[in-house]
């Protein structure tokens, strides 16, 4: 753990990316090759599952500590992190055992099936046998809340740095369910598992926001112009007889997704299709929020099979008769998957993304202008010439989001962050009217400058009326304009309503409580949205 642990630190301390890919470097330079797959695993999102509850390592934590639970509890709120608080709290270690981040995880894995007793044991045991650096780390996996400060593409290149391979490789590897219990770092990077690449996804390329004007893309006609779809990113492979569907997330939905069951025998053994899933009915793409309510459900039936019927948008072609056609130009490549989906008939859940011809780039602007009433998020600017990358990348795919729905809405509760903000009020709450009530209908964390948040948490210690818990209610007074991508009617929280990905647009100082949008206000873009 010790390696790891520092790692840990040598990452959370810097900003400069070239010095993280180093300090992933040298570790996996000097770690065991066991610990090299763990670590690989946490940094790619496969944290283990929590085993304990929060509650007994608080309980734990301040029996071990002499504090009285309310003296716990305040220092939770202050520090705003319970593996924090917790290697804090904690008396000083009877001895310093090392134990590898294998051995580590491999325990707490185990953990699962013992009793609480058992648990209490091992876990004291272990706290009291490390420094604050490790109780720190060993806090944060067995919370659950294990987060480094790089990103995917950091740790690929540098195992491509360390192990002298290429990045798409090594991203083409790390992808699936591979199991870091059972797998060598070998068998991972190295080895071909004809079984692994059986149901293999490909990494995924992603685009970036239009950065300028249009203008400096060049040549319109250079350009494979696309509507930005609002659906689940995924792609459907086909191989040997077998279906698997993929997220962009990593995980295999193919059990979510019934209806695309026949693709197996209509699609050619080695096809892979990149695409988006989403509801489709009557020639359009029906809201979001249809496609959430198949999401949700543990078991699809026929009813929601009929409410919420299921295509794949296909953009892209990957693999053509078990051949990886990625090096191949966006324009063969679309041939190609013009060809196979007219081929697999209009029985097959498959839609293949229309292009559309442009002369100028104000012939795009509409198309995006006009996005948002087809239930699209905006268009998608691809090279014609351009092969499949891995990754987010710059230069040759680019997305234009339609501009933001968007709402003046009043402060009335806040909540300090986590981390280096948790001495901060950074959590909001917003609410908008409902005749001369104001009834909150979002929370939003982001789009303060650091200015904006010292200034509104100094206002909020100041104009606190109630404490519940870690959360305060505020005087009614400051008003923000709220941008969020969609919004739908919803029968969970109180205002009747659900917006998706709020945040702050800016802080409207220069309106009253009384200029504060209303329900109403909110019950008209959906209408708007559904005409």
């Amino acid at each position: 753990m010790k390696g790891f642990s520092e790692l840990f630190t040598v990452i959370e301390q810097t900003t400069k990316i070239n010095a993280k890919i180093d300090a992933l470097v040298q570790y996996f330079a000097d770690a065991p090759e066991s610990d090299i797959v763990w670590c690989v695993a946490l940094l790619t999102g496969k944290t283990p599952r929590r085993a304990i509850k929060t509650a007994d390592l608080r309980n734990w934590c301040a029996e071990l500590s002499g504090l009285p639970m309310w003296l716990f509890d305040e220092s939770y709120l202050v520090v705003g992190d319970l593996a924090e608080t917790i290697a804090l709290c904690l008396p000083a270690p009877v001895a310093n055992k090392e134990y590898s981040l294998t051995e580590t995880l491999q325990q707490l894995n185990k953990l699962a099936a013992a009793s609480d007793e058992e648990k209490k044991r091992i876990i004291t045991a272990r706290w009291m046998e490390m420094n604050a650096n490790n109780r720190l780390v060993f806090n944060k996996l067995i919370t659950g809340g294990f987060r480094m400060g790089v990103s995917r593409q950091l740790v690929i290149k540098a195992l491509a740095k360390h192990y002298n391979q290429e990045e798409n490789q090594v991203a083409h590897k790390l992808m699936g369910n591979w199991n870091p219990e059972i797998i060598s770092i070998d068998e991972l990077l190295f080895e071909a598992n004809s079984g692994e690449k059986l149901y293999h996804p490909y990494p995924f390329f992603l685009a970036y926001q239009v950065e300028s004007e249009l203008a400096v893309l060049g040549d319109v006609h250079d350009w494979q112009i696309e509507e930005k779809y609002d659906g689940i990113r995924g792609q459907i492979i086909v191989r040997n007889g077998e279906l698997f569907i993929w997220s962009r997330g990593e995980e295999l939905i193919t059990d979510k997704f019934p209806e695309f069951e026949l693709l197996k025998n209509i699609l050619p053994n080695g096809t892979v299709l990149d695409g988006e899933i989403l509801p489709y009915k009557d020639g359009r793409p029906l809201p979001f929020q249809i496609m959430q309510t198949r999401i949700s459900r543990k078991n699809v039936t026929k009813k929601s099979l009929q409410e919420a019927p299921l295509v794949m948008i296909c953009y892209d072609l990957l693999e053509q008769d078990g051949k990886d056609i990625r090096d191949m130009p966006l324009s063969s490549r679309r041939q190609q998957l013009e060809y196979l989906v007219t081929l697999a008939g209009s029985q097959a859940p498959l839609i293949i993304s229309p292009v559309f011809p442009c002369n100028n780039w104000d012939e795009v602007i509409a198309i995006r202008e006009a996005a948002r009433d087809n239930n699209c998020e905006g268009v998608m600017l691809k090279k014609k010439d351009s092969v499949y990358e891995t990754g987010r990348r710059r230069g040759n795919w680019w997305k234009w989001k339609v501009d933001p729905l968007t709402v003046d809405a009043v402060l009335i509760y806040a909540q300090r962050g986590h981390g280096r903000r948790a001495d901060l009020y950074t959590d909001y709450t917003f609410a908008v009217w409902d005749n001369d009530v104001l009834v909150p209908f979002a929370k939003a964390y982001s789009g303060l400058t650091d200015k904006e948040i010292l200034e509104v948490d100094n206002w909020i210690k100041k104009n606190t009326i109630e404490k519940f818990g870690p959360v305060r209610s505020v005087t009614p007074e400051l008003v923000f304009e709220l941008a969020f991508e969609g919004i739908n009617e919803s029968t969970r929280h109180k205002s009747g309503v659900a917006v998706r990905f709020p945040r702050i647009a800016r802080w409207r100082k220069d309106k009253n409580i009384g200029d504060a949008n209303t329900k109403f206000d909110l019950l008209q873009l959906i209408e708007a949205a559904r005409r």
